[in-house]
């Protein structure tokens, strides 16, 4: 069985994230889904911290979060030391994300990507392997701003 993937959406993601749900049971991932299960107006940063917390905990390997552009979804996502949410909207964002900052999360928009196209974007970041190397301190740096340090 393929990795985990915790997925979670507001309303304006909700209808692309039953899409990307189903893809991904099509392509053998398990999906822990936390919501939200309907088009009724939620507050994303309550979406994006339970992905996040999922990912930590390692209930999931990796996250998907969808709300109407991806935005809200990646900054709130990214208030939670440790996580490295990208927003992308095209397939060479999501691959790069993963191999050169090692994302764990994924955050892209209902409103702005289409069925088609999020297939492909989360295609190509679930393919995509962490390169290592130069990219390693790259993260380190960013641990030390998430922890206050001044240097690595």
């Amino acid at each position: 069985m393929k990795e985990t993937i915790a997925l979670g959406a507001d309303h304006g993601g909700y209808a692309l994230k039953e899409v990307v749900k189903e893809f991904l049971r099509s392509e053998g991932y398990e999906v822990l889904d936390v919501g939200t299960f309907d088009e009724t107006s939620v507050d994303y940063p309550d979406f994006a911290e339970k992905v996040a917390r999922a990912v930590l905990a390692g209930e999931a390997q990796r996250g998907i979060l969808l709300c109407g552009t991806g935005i809200g979804m990646s900054i709130a996502a990214n208030k939670i030391p440790g996580i490295r949410a990208a927003h992308v909207q095209d397939p060479y964002s999501a691959r790069m994300a993963r191999a050169h900052n090692n994302a764990n999360i994924l955050t892209f928009g209902g409103r702005v990507v289409g069925p088609e196209l999020a297939k492909e974007i989360v295609r190509a970041y679930l393919t995509a392997e962490f390169e290592g190397g130069r990219h390693v301190r790259r993260l380190e740096k960013i641990r030390a701003l998430e922890e206050g340090r001044k240097e690595v």
